[in-house]
């Protein structure tokens, strides 16, 4: 099994998404498709700008730096010998990302509200999601993966 991790940012998403998952050959290369949009990491850290915050749209702790081991963990040990694409897409800085007419808010494809979030994508459509307040739960990331029997 291998999992092909691409990074891409605003800038670039829309080359990376493409390739990855909208050609032909990429429909039809039987790989399991997932996305990941994840915050910005801080500059001379491994943490992101939303690190064990509160949100204040929701009552619950902010999953951003526990979530992304969870998910990668789980790619190991529920894909079972099938390929995988990860594209990690990073909304930006917290100015950026708060803006609600980030392009990932209102793409009517993906329609973001937190980070992270998981995304299967199969049939040229999100398939499967976790938000930001299932992205760090085990059983949720091992049914989203499991999920469509690639």
């Amino acid at each position: 099994m291998t999992v092909d991790k691409v990074d891409a940012t605003l800038a670039d998403f829309a080359a990376h998404f493409d390739r990855l998952f909208a050609t032909p050959v990429a429909a039809s290369d039987g790989k399991v498709k997932l996305l990941l949009f994840l915050a910005d990491r801080e500059p001379g850290s491994s943490s992101t700008w939303c690190a064990g915050k509160r949100n204040p749209f929701s009552r619950s702790l902010a999953y951003c730096n526990v979530a992304e081991p969870v998910i990668y963990e789980r790619l190991e040990g529920v894909l079972q010998g099938r390929d995988a694409v990860l594209l990690r897409a990073y909304v930006g800085d917290k100015p950026t990302w708060r803006d609600p007419a980030h392009p990932w808010r209102v793409d009517p494809r993906f329609e973001l509200k937190g980070v992270p979030t998981l995304i299967r994508w199969e049939n040229g459509a999100a398939a499967a999601r976790l938000g930001d307040e299932e992205a760090h739960l085990k059983d949720k990331v091992d049914a989203l993966l499991g999920a469509g029997g690639n």
